[in-house]
């Protein structure tokens, strides 16, 4: 099938190798290559449409979507071309991250204004509450920690998004997915088009979180606030945007609103208690339902009126998440027994362990001296100790000093080595750092690694050429140290997974102590 865009045809269905409408003459494909399928939705200045790139070889899937607002309509009709044209400014600046949509072009043809963008298949958050109801405190820990780090790389790029609410995130599928009713698939189908693998994006993971609609995006030209036109959604705004300013807590405001109205059901404005000037989220829970202290408190803050007294930064929400649920975790660890969380895969559910030698116990296999690192540790020497556990890694593993690890190495590792470097982090730490306690971290993240470097306070790329982003001192993340500095080869970021592999191995009457299957 091959859709009209001209606003004023009345029979925009026309078969799949059309050239011309047979309805109004209009050219069907956008630049020679973009055929539309059919409408997804309108709203605001644009009507939005499923496509496919026929001038690239299987035909993948894009939206387009078209300016649409009458030029009679005057000075409305300059702000929705200055805001058409700053979507697509803002997309190109934001690059090819993963969580936000890729702009494939931008142009003008027959005196109409259209992007073209990477087909995100899924549901809207607002569509998943609509059709799975409220949702649990577990499933906004997820959102949180999945849509925090893209506002943080939003934020680092001098943009804020100005307009966060259910409708304008996405949970990615795999699996294509379209209105009820369609007959895109059929028709595609017929075409020698196989759906599930037409999409641009490869790179993203299954139901990841994506953050649409930068039509009202605003750059921050200057670290005062932003001050404008008023845009948005008036429900999920703060009070500085609805008198014409905006700054990155905005963004958070708008976050935290998000989450309670997903939380309760309920329209955003229904739970504010005007004569109190304060959310009154909780009086419309569920029933029964009970929220823990530590969303809340985040939920709280996130939600307060006055600029100062809501978090500045997506870093301090995420430090914030980091010392409420890691440091509940790490009270286990302290009490000498790991209370596992329900995991994704079998590899997951193998990785925490609790060391089944004494903590700080100094033992080689194949006579490594463990002193230095011991007296480096005792003395809170942690870069110099981050350094030295490199070394006696390498002597281990009889590798040269200095010589980067795979993480295939490890498996060669002798228990009673492994064993003493953690043992000694762990003593000497207080239980703050060490591979079992950064493998309790990587566990309750469902052994993503992404979100497992959020928590431990490290970048998501690995350099290996400084110390420059690590923290030397008590006061970095749980599971900060030892850092990662030693790892090579291609799949550096694997190392997490065969450190758990390699603990689980060692303590295989740990594993059956707390109830572990490692399957």
């Amino acid at each position: 099938m091959s859709y009209c865009l001209n606003p004023d045809c009345q029979r925009p269905t026309n078969p799949s190798a059309t050239q011309f409408c047979q309805h109004c003459g209009g050219r069907l494909l956008l630049r020679e290559r973009y055929r539309p399928l059919q409408p997804l939705g309108r709203g605001g200045f644009g009507r939005t449409f499923l496509a496919i790139d026929e001038d690239l070889p299987f035909k993948p899937l894009c939206v387009i979507k078209q300016l649409h607002v009458p030029r009679h309509t005057g000075s409305h009709f300059t702000k929705a071309v200055e805001l058409f044209h700053r979507e697509a400014m803002r997309l190109q600046e934001l690059g090819e991250y993963p969580q936000i949509p890729r702009l494939l072009a931008h142009f003008e043809q027959e005196k109409r204004l259209y992007l073209v963008q990477a087909w995100i298949s899924g549901q809207t958050l607002a569509q998943e509450l609509h059709e799975q109801g409220r949702f649990s405190e577990g499933k906004i820990w997820e959102l949180l920690q999945d849509l925090l780090p893209v506002l943080q790389f939003i934020h680092q790029h001098q943009v804020i998004h100005r307009d966060i609410k259910p409708a304008n995130i996405i949970r990615y599928s795999r699996t294509p997915t379209l209105p009820q009713g369609s007959s895109v698939w059929s028709g595609l189908s017929a075409s020698g088009i196989d759906p599930a693998a037409r999409s641009l994006v490869e790179s993203l993971s299954d139901r990841k979180l994506v953050l649409i609609d930068f039509g009202v995006a605003k750059s921050l030209a200057s670290p005062t606030p932003c001050t404008g036109t008023i845009i948005g959604s008036p429900e999920y705004m703060p009070p500085e945007q609805i008198k014409g300013k905006v700054v990155p807590a905005s963004d958070l405001y708008s976050l935290g609103v998000t989450c309670i109205h997903l939380l309760t059901q309920v329209p955003a404005l229904d739970m504010f208690d005007i004569a109190n000037n304060h959310w009154a989220w909780r009086d419309f829970l569920l029933k029964g339902t009970r929220i823990s202290d530590r969303l809340g408190q985040i939920l709280d803050k996130l939600l307060q009126e006055a600029i100062s007294q809501r978090y500045q930064s997506v870093d301090e929400v995420l430090q914030a998440i980091n010392a409420s649920q890691i440091t509940s975790q790490l009270t286990s660890v302290q009490a000498g027994a790991l209370h596992l969380s329900p995991l994704t895969s079998a590899s997951a559910r193998s990785s925490a362990v609790t060391p089944a030698h004494r903590p700080g116990q100094l033992s080689s296999a194949i006579g490594v001296d463990y002193t230095k690192l011991r007296d480096l540790l005792a003395a809170a020497h942690w870069k110099e100790a981050d350094q030295e556990t490199w070394a006696v890694l390498c002597q281990a593993l009889s590798k040269p000093l200095g010589r980067y690890l795979l993480p295939g190495d490890l498996s060669k590792l002798p228990c009673e080595d492994l064993q003493s470097i953690d043992g000694l982090w762990m003593k000497h730490s207080q239980r703050r750092f060490g591979w079992t306690v950064q493998v309790q971290v990587y566990q309750s993240v469902g052994a993503d690694y992404g979100s497992f470097c959020q928590r431990v306070g490290w970048p998501l790329h690995n350099s290996t050429s400084s110390y420059s982003s690590l923290k030397f001192n008590r006061s970095a993340p749980i599971g900060h140290l030892p850092s990662r500095v030693w790892v090579g080869g291609s799949y550096w970021w694997r190392h997490m997974e065969a450190i758990a592999t390699k603990l689980t191995e060692c303590s295989p009457h740990s594993m059956k102590k707390i109830g572990v299957n490692p399957a």
